[in-house]
């Protein structure tokens, strides 16, 4: 399927690894030119090397912290007008809230909140007034089944999800779309490194909670960034115009609920 993106341009956070770097890589193997931004200068410009010579796209990196203004300052001069948003950060650590301070829960408000809507508020206008635009927030499963020792990503991340659910209703006529995906375990660093902290703490070997962790999963398995990717791309695409406001579980059928 032609997704009918080819020669857009997109705007996409935190896409050095991960979930981040798949929905850049899926969209560039769609024609999407790319501004891509990540905290780590090596691993983004890495990246953006594997990106162009698998895709033949234009791709430009911005080593920066997205969640500060400074930040969101050098991704937008680079990329004053996307057409693709597709915003996403670091989930803060678990923990007890008992331990939090305010600070704690700043950040979380910053990285996992405030920076999406900053960007969305930065970049939608222009989206409506040339009548296309797709912002998708990569957020949690957690958003849908809160899971207790993450109660900073629950908050911010949910709070998140209460704003785009209203705005994405007045900015659909336009042909501009807001969509959060909801990654379950995908097999990711961030998902290799919390195993590793599990098995540590259990004194147990990684593979085997590794691989008690993805037998749980209805799937059978671990989540593939790159399906991942796809599934952003699409919701990215001309055909996803009469989807929004909806949170995308991807997740192997973790979820137990019908709704």
């Amino acid at each position: 399927m032609d997704l009918g993106i080819a020669g857009k341009t997109a705007l996409v956070c935190a896409a050095s690894k991960g979930l981040g770097r798949a929905c850049a890589f899926a969209l560039a193997g769609e024609g999407v030119n790319l501004v891509i931004v990540a905290r780590g200068a090596e691993a983004l410009e890495a990246a953006a090397a594997q990106i162009r010579h698998a895709t033949g796209v234009n791709v430009r990196a911005v080593a920066t912290d997205i969640t500060t203004a400074a930040g969101r300052a050098a991704a937008l001069a680079a990329c004053p007008q996307p057409d693709i948003l597709v915003n996403n950060a670091g989930g803060p650590p678990p923990g007890d809230f008992r331990e939090w301070s305010r600070d704690d829960w700043l950040r979380a408000l910053d990285a996992n909140m405030l920076t999406p809507i900053e960007l969305i508020k930065a970049t939608v206008d222009g989206m409506i007034e040339r009548r296309f635009g797709r912002i998708v927030n990569i957020t949690s499963s957690a958003v849908k089944a809160p899971i207790d020792i993450l109660g900073l990503s629950n908050g911010a991340r949910s709070g998140l999800t209460g704003f785009v659910a209203g705005l994405a209703r007045k900015t659909v006529k336009h042909n501009v779309t807001i969509n959060n995906l909801l990654p379950g375990p995908f097999a990711t660093d961030r998902l290799r490194a919390t195993v590793e902290a599990a098995a540590n703490a259990a004194g147990k070997p990684f593979e085997e909670v590794w691989a008690a962790r993805m037998h749980a999963n209805p799937a059978g398995r671990f989540g593939d960034p790159e399906e991942f990717g796809r599934a952003c791309a699409f919701l990215c695409s001309a055909h996803a115009g009469y989807i929004t406001g909806q949170n995308l579980l991807l997740d192997g059928g973790a979820y137990p609920g019908a709704f």
